[in-house]
């Protein structure tokens, strides 16, 4: 039997990071994109990986996303985990401006890796249900991301992890950014 006519049942597959400072919500943002609940987090000693299936142009896509701990003694770390990555998800906790400077030099230092050049980045700006908190701009402005990232396509997500807000929309940003 021929197979013409018959749609291609084919599934793109692409291995995300998901890094940023402890506290940044990126398990919170995962989990609440995964299964939309409220989800008790405790700090990520190591890492946790789900499946996040989106589309681009039509076509399946399923994301491997890698929820990497933030705290110090793990940043060492994230480099284990460049090889084979089509893109970078980097969360901001967009309220807690005293850490702010902490959180550029480690997306700096990310972005200098040989694995990840060129590779595109989406920065998710959460926690924008926060009084006080920085908006897109301020995080463009400050993370120079016009200069850091004039190699890679890059995007900026307003978002709040535990609302639930700017979730799908940043990682169909990155789904469309991904070189397949």
């Amino acid at each position: 039997m021929g197979t013409m006519g018959q749609k291609s049942s084919r599934v793109f597959e692409a291995r995300v990071l998901l890094l940023g400072l402890d506290s940044a919500g990126k398990s919170t943002v995962l989990y609440k994109l995964k299964y939309n609940q409220q989800f008790f987090t405790v700090p990520t000693i190591g890492f946790n990986v789900e499946m996040i299936a989106t589309k681009r142009k039509r076509k399946k896509l399923a994301l491997t996303v890698w929820d990497i701990g933030g705290q110090k003694k793990m940043r060492p770390h994230w480099k284990n985990f460049y090889q084979d990555t089509a893109g970078l998800i980097f969360v901001v906790d967009c309220s807690d401006r005293e850490r702010l400077s902490e959180a550029h030099k480690e997306f700096d230092r990310i972005l200098r890796n040989e694995h990840l050049r060129g590779l595109p980045v989406v920065i998710f700006a959460n926690k924008q249900d926060i009084s006080g908190a920085m908006t897109v701009g301020e995080i463009t402005e400050t993370f120079n991301l016009h200069k850091t990232c004039c190699d890679r396509d890059w995007y900026v997500q307003y978002c709040s992890s535990t609302a639930g807000v700017g979730l799908e929309e940043g990682f169909r940003k990155m789904a469309r950014l991904l070189k397949l």
